[in-house]
C-alpha cells in the first residue's frame, strides 16, 4: 500500500481544504441517523397512540435532516473537487518536472508512446484514485462507524448477528487487493504498449504507405489491441466473480437481521413491548442499509483503488528515476566565455559493451572552427553529446576555458552553446515562437535581424502571416532548408560563444546548402565551432581537422596538409564522402 499512501502524502500540501471537507463528511454522516430515530419514533410510539400531534414536527425533522445532510454533501463535493484538481495539478507538474531533468540515457530506452501514456491515462488513473479514495472512501468508512455504533445502541445482540458476514466481506476485499495488481498492471502496460505502436505508426505514416505496409501494420495493431482485450476481460471476469460475492454475503446479513430481529419482535409479552420492539426493529432496519450499503461501495471502491495503485506506480516509477547529473550542482562557467575548449583522453560508451570513444583528444582555440569527419560511427556525433553533457563521458576530462565542465552547472553550460542539428526540430507554433526560445525577451527588430543573418528572412516575409505562421508539428509546413535556417536564426538570436553543428546541411541541395553555409559562415565569425559534417564545402576552411576512426584520432590538421599526407582524410575525399 505504500504506493497509495505516497498518492495521499500529496494531500498534506492543503491542510484547510482536507480539514474542511472532512469537517463535512462527519456531519453529513452524523445527519444519515436521524431518520432512522423518526422512523423508530413514528412507529414505535406515533402510531400505536395515534399522536398526530407528534407526526408533522417529526416529518419536518426528517426533511430538515435530509437537507442538511445534502446541503453538506455539496460542500463537500465542491471542496472535494477543487482539492483534488489541486493535488492532480501537483502531480502532473512534478512529473513533467522530473521528466525534464532526466539523463538523455533514459529516453534512450523508453517508448514515447509508453512515457505518454504514464503522463495521460497512468496520472487520470490516479486521479480517480483521489476522487473515489477521499470523497467516497472516507465518507463510507464514516458512515459505517457511526451508523454501526448506531445499530449497536438500538440492539446490541442484532448488531452482533449483523456482524457475520463482515469477516468475509473483509476477507474477500484482502484476497482481491492482494491478487489484482499484478492484473491492473498488465492492462496498464498492455494499453502503454498500444499507445506506443499507435504513436511509432502517426510519426511514421509517410513511410507505412510509401512500401504499402497498412495490411501489416493493421495486423500488428489489432495483435496489440487483442492484447488489451485479453487482459481487461481477465480482468473483468475476476471483478465478475468477486462483486456478486460481496454482494451476496451483504444480502446474506440483510436476510439473517430478518429472520433474528422478527423472532425477537414476537416474543414481546404484551401489545406496548410489541410496539416498542416493532419501532426499534423499523429504525434497525433503517439503519442497517445506512450500514451495508457504504460496505458495498467501499467494495466497488476496492477495484478503482487497485487500477489506481498500478497506474500509480507506473507513474512513480519516473519520479524515481534517476535524475541527469550536474543540473542543480555546480558553478558557473567563468564571464565572458572565450571558448578555449579541450578534450583530453576522454572515453565514452553507450552501454552496448563497445566504447564509442577511445581516449579521444582534442582541442579547439577561441574563436576556431573545428571540423569533425569520419565514417559513420566514428564517433563524431558523440563529441557533441558529451559536450552539451546530454551524456557523461566514461573517463577523461573536457574543459572550457579551463573549468572541467562536469564541475559547471550545466545550465550554465548550455547556455554558452548553440547547437544546430542535421534535422532541426521545430515546435509546433510559430515562427516567432520557435525563435523565442533562444531568447524569450527578443523584439521584432532582433527576430528579423537574425532571420536575415541566417537567410531566412525572403522566405518568412512570404509566409501567409509572416513571424506568426503556424509551421506545423516538427515543422512539417516548412521544407527541410527552411526550417534550417530557422534553426540557425534561433541561433543567432542566442548569440553563444560556442558553436555545434551536427551536419547543418547534410539533407539539403547545392543551392539551399549554399543560402546555409553563408548563414553559417555569418554565425561561426569569433566563436568557437565544432562542425561535423559530411561535404567538402563545409569543413575545408575550418582551423583544423579531426578525422575519427572507430572511435579514435587518426588524423589532425588543416586541409591542405591532411591531403598532403594521404591517408584516411584523403581517401574519404576520394571515396566523394565529402564531395
Amino acid at each position: 500500500m505504500s504506493t497509495v499512501f505516497r498518492v495521499f502524502s500529496y494531500l498534506k500540501r492543503y491542510p484547510l481544504l482536507a480539514t474542511a471537507q472532512m469537517a463535512c463528511a462527519i456531519l453529513m454522516t452524523v445527519l444519515v441517523i436521524v431518520f432512522p430515530g423518526v422512523a423508530q419514533t413514528i412507529t414505535g410510539e406515533v402510531i400505536p397512540q395515534r399522536d398526530f400531534d407528534r407526526l408533522v414536527p417529526l416529518a419536518l425533522l426528517a426533511a430538515g435532516a435530509f437537507f442538511a445532510t445534502n446541503l453538506f454533501n455539496a460542500l463537500r463535493i465542491i471542496l472535494n473537487n477543487t482539492f483534488e484538481q489541486k493535488v492532480i495539478f501537483d502531480i502532473r507538474s512534478d512529473l513533467y518536472w522530473k521528466i525534464q531533468r532526466l539523463p538523455m540515457r533514459w529516453f534512450d530506452n523508453q517508448r514515447t508512446g509508453d512515457v505518454m501514456t504514464r503522463v495521460t491515462e497512468d496520472v487520470t488513473s490516479m486521479e480517480r484514485v483521489l476522487i473515489d479514495g477521499i470523497e467516497q472512501g472516507v465518507v463510507a468508512l464514516l458512515q459505517v462507524l457511526v451508523v454501526g455504533g448506531y445499530l449497536f445502541y438500538l440492539d446490541a445482540k442484532l448488531a452482533l448477528i449483523t456482524m457475520i458476514p463482515m469477516p468475509f466481506l473483509i476477507g474477500g476485499a484482502w484476497a482481491y487487493a492482494k491478487t489484482s495488481p499484478r492484473r491492473h498492471r498488465r492492462v496498464r502496460e498492455a494499453t502503454s504498449e498500444m499507445n506506443s505502436l499507435l504513436h511509432d505508426n502517426l510519426d511514421g505514416i509517410q513511410q507505412i504507405k510509401a512500401f504499402t505496409r497498412e495490411e501489416t501494420e493493421l495486423g500488428r495493431f489489432n495483435e496489440s489491441s487483442h492484447r488489451l482485450r485479453a487482459a481487461t476481460l481477465h480482468l473483468m471476469r475476476i471483478w465478475a466473480l468477486y462483486q456478486p460475492s460481496m454482494e451476496f454475503c451483504r444480502n446474506f446479513g440483510y436476510a439473517l437481521v430478518i429472520a433474528f430481529g422478527a423472532w425477537s419482535v414476537m416474543q414481546a409479552p404484551d401489545d406496548a413491548t410489541l410496539a416498542a420492539r416493532t419501532g426499534v426493529f423499523v429504525a434497525y432496519l433503517v439503519a442497517l442499509n445506512l450500514f451495508y450499503e457504504p460496505i458495498s461501495r467501499l467494495n466497488g471502491l476496492n477495484q478503482i483503488l487497485q487500477a489506481g495503485r498500478a497506474a500509480a506506480a507506473r507513474v512513480f516509477e519516473i519520479v524515481d528515476a534517476e535524475e541527469e547529473p550536474g543540473l542543480d550542482k555546480g558553478g558557473e562557467l567563468p564571464r565572458p566565455v572565450r571558448g578555449r575548449v579541450v578534450l583530453n583522453r576522454v572515453q565514452f560508451s553507450y552501454g552496448e559493451g563497445l566504447a564509442t570513444l577511445k581516449g579521444v583528444s582534442m582541442e579547439a582555440q577561441p574563436g576556431e572552427m573545428v571540423a569533425l569527419v569520419g565514417h559513420t560511427g566514428a564517433g563524431k556525433s558523440t563529441v557533441i553529446n558529451l559536450l552539451t553533457r546530454f551524456y557523461e563521458a566514461d573517463s577523461g576530462e573536457i574543459s572550457i576555458d579551463g573549468v572541467p565542465i562536469d564541475a559547471v552547472k550545466k545550465s550554465s553550460l548550455r547556455d554558452a552553446m548553440g547547437y544546430v542539428t542535421q534535422e532541426s526540430f521545430l515546435f509546433n507554433g510559430s515562427v516567432r515562437e520557435n525563435l523565442l526560445l533562444a531568447k524569450a525577451d527578443a523584439g521584432d527588430g532582433e527576430m528579423w535581424e537574425a532571420l536575415r543573418a541566417a537567410n531566412a528572412a525572403a522566405f518568412v516575409e512570404a509566409l501567409p502571416e509572416g513571424l506568426d505562421t503556424n509551421v506545423g508539428e516538427r515543422g512539417v509546413k516548412l521544407s527541410v532548408g527552411e526550417k534550417q535556417r530557422i534553426a540557425i536564426a534561433r541561433v543567432i538570436l542566442k548569440n553563444p560563444p560556442i558553436l555545434l553543428l551536427d551536419e547543418a546541411t547534410a539533407s539539403v541541395d547545392t543551392e539551399t546548402e549554399k543560402l546555409i553555409q553563408g548563414a553559417l559562415e555569418r554565425l561561426m565569425a569569433n566563436r568557437t565551432s565544432f562542425v561535423i559534417a559530411h561535404r567538402l564545402s563545409t569543413v575545408r576552411n575550418a582551423d583544423r581537422i579531426y578525422v575519427l576512426d572507430h572511435g579514435e584520432v587518426v588524423e589532425e590538421g588543416g586541409h591542405e596538409a591532411l591531403l598532403a599526407r594521404d591517408g584516411t582524410y584523403a581517401m574519404l575525399c576520394r571515396q566523394s564522402l565529402m564531395a
